[in-house]
């Protein structure tokens, strides 16, 4: 795969010991057949892939296809465009323009507030941002811009996972939210379990549960990233089974 297939340590390094491995450039691949990560790939190093004439199976989240399509649409329309999310994630890498520094990426209000102003302005978000912040950042450009066109492109499944999180997170002591470090949709989870005032730990692996945790706590509530394996969940189950026996 061309980087890590998921955010998930653990789920990458099962898939590891299965026969696929994860290649960090083009280099290290001389043979066998390219997947391409559900992240998806910058467009020159899509185009790169396909002049080696190495097969390719194309793993993109069909969710990542549609921000990509939907901002070379409006770049070829005439729009300034934006994407709301993290500069360095490999799902905004993978954005048209993105490297060529063409398509701007913003992070946080202040960025959005310090954008010099344009006629027209085209705006889609990271798939795993969290709407409360999109909408904040939408608010800021409407002063930015003659004309503000913008494309609602957060996950459908991520949006209700978050939500279904915080509904959980306002009844429990505490919530575990299970999930690659470096995932991006875990660690929204982590901040808007966390943002309720509930008690959030994030963790990958049930190894990482102290017993300290659970003194005076009366309910735990757990969610988990999407790319985080049953078999993960079942291990912290386990553990918490064990810890309060």
């Amino acid at each position: 795969t061309m980087g890590p297939l998921i955010h998930n340590p653990q789920a990458v390094e099962d898939l590891k010991n299965k026969g696929v491995l994860v290649a960090e450039s083009l280099d290290e691949i001389k043979s066998g057949v390219v997947v391409l990560r559900s992240h998806g790939v910058p467009p020159k190093l899509y185009q790169q892939i396909l002049d080696t004439g190495l097969k390719i199976v194309d793993a993109v989240c069909p969710n990542v296809k549609l921000v990509q399509k939907l901002v070379a649409q409006l770049k070829q329309n005439g729009y300034t465009v934006v994407v709301v999310g993290e500069k360095n994630h490999p799902e905004v890498m993978s954005v048209p323009g993105i490297v060529e520094g063409e398509t701007l990426v913003i992070e946080n209000i202040e960025q959005a507030a310090g954008l010099p102003w344009v006629k027209r302005l085209g705006v889609v978000a990271q798939t795993t941002q969290t709407c409360e912040h999109f909408r904040k950042i939408i608010s800021v450009l409407l002063h930015r811009t003659f004309e503000l066109r913008t494309y609602h492109t957060i996950c459908e499944a991520a949006e209700k996972r978050q939500q279904n999180s915080l509904d959980i997170a306002k009844q429990v002591n505490m919530m575990l939210v299970i999930g690659g470090k470096n995932s991006a949709n875990t660690s929204r989870l982590a901040q808007v379990c966390a943002m309720s005032g509930c008690t959030t730990h994030h963790i990958e692996t049930a190894a990482e549960i102290q017993s300290e945790w659970l003194k005076g706590i009366e309910k735990i509530g757990i969610t988990a990233g999407a790319s985080t394996p049953p078999w993960i969940i079942d291990e912290v189950m386990d553990k918490l089974t064990a810890i309060s026996l």
